[in-house]
């Protein structure tokens, strides 16, 4: 069962929330400086992260599970959420240039086809972001985050399963450093722990965000390929029989 979307509302409203948006976004900057004129799509929980990219963007969709529920955020289009099924997104093909996927892959039943699904989406020469729970991390193991729900992954493993789905993946980077513990969230501490675990620890961050890139020549390895038939040549040459 996936969490509720006021549980990750509230979570995201609290000192632990607040500390993991600004972690996430300090590498997601990092990534994506500048979304100016491009078309976004969130799926899951993506709001607190996709906020400083609005003004910029020219369009940005929040999609969330149906079973998560959700929240109608408000843009200056109108609003911008919507509720999908995870394997049928109401979207055509090639409609979005930047997707960032939160609390998305943890607890997707069909993860593959989900994952092809967005791949359908993203436009060639497109990007995906996908933040996921690190399984070597200590936020995975706590009840107090929404990260310790469903299953962690480790950065080879979140890309092995976006190359499957026909992405090539291009950064690795991790977050969230700290444990999951309020009095680990001030300023400093946060930033004095980021730098060190990016540099001393960087196989135990928190989360892992994986970067890929769709690429026309890559398709998802579940798509059945024709074969390439061989010419049948006669056992004699068709000279030899004719002289006979």
């Amino acid at each position: 069962m996936r969490q509720n979307v006021r549980d990750l509302e509230s979570f995201y409203a609290s000192r632990l929330g607040l500390a993991a948006t600004n972690m996430v976004l300090r590498r997601l900057s990092t990534v994506w400086p500048d979304l100016k004129g491009r078309d976004i799509l969130g799926y899951g929980y993506c709001y607190p992260f996709l906020t400083p990219y609005m003004d910029r963007s020219k369009r940005v969709v929040l999609a969330m599970p149906g079973a998560m529920g959700g929240i109608a955020q408000r843009s200056s289009r109108g609003v911008m959420t919507c509720l999908t099924e995870t394997t049928a997104l109401p979207f055509e093909d090639a409609q979005f240039d930047n997707i960032l996927v939160a609390h998305g892959v943890e607890e997707a039943v069909m993860l593959p086809e989900f994952l092809r699904e967005l791949w359908r989406v993203t436009r060639p020469e497109g990007k995906i972001i996908v933040i996921a729970a690190n399984r070597s991390g200590l936020w995975a193991r706590s009840e107090r985050s929404p990260f310790g729900a469903g299953r962690p992954f480790s950065r080879k493993q979140l890309r092995l399963t976006l190359k499957d789905a026909g992405f090539i993946p291009t950064i690795w980077s991790g977050a969230l450093y700290i444990p999951p513990a309020r009095f680990m969230t001030g300023k400093t501490v946060l930033n004095v722990t980021e730098s060190f675990g990016e540099t001393v620890w960087p196989g135990f961050s928190g989360l892992v965000l994986v970067e890929a890139i769709k690429r026309l020549y890559a398709e998802p390895s579940g798509i059945q390929k024709e074969g390439i038939k061989r010419p049948i040549f006669s056992p004699k040459p068709m000279g030899s029989a004719s002289r006979q």
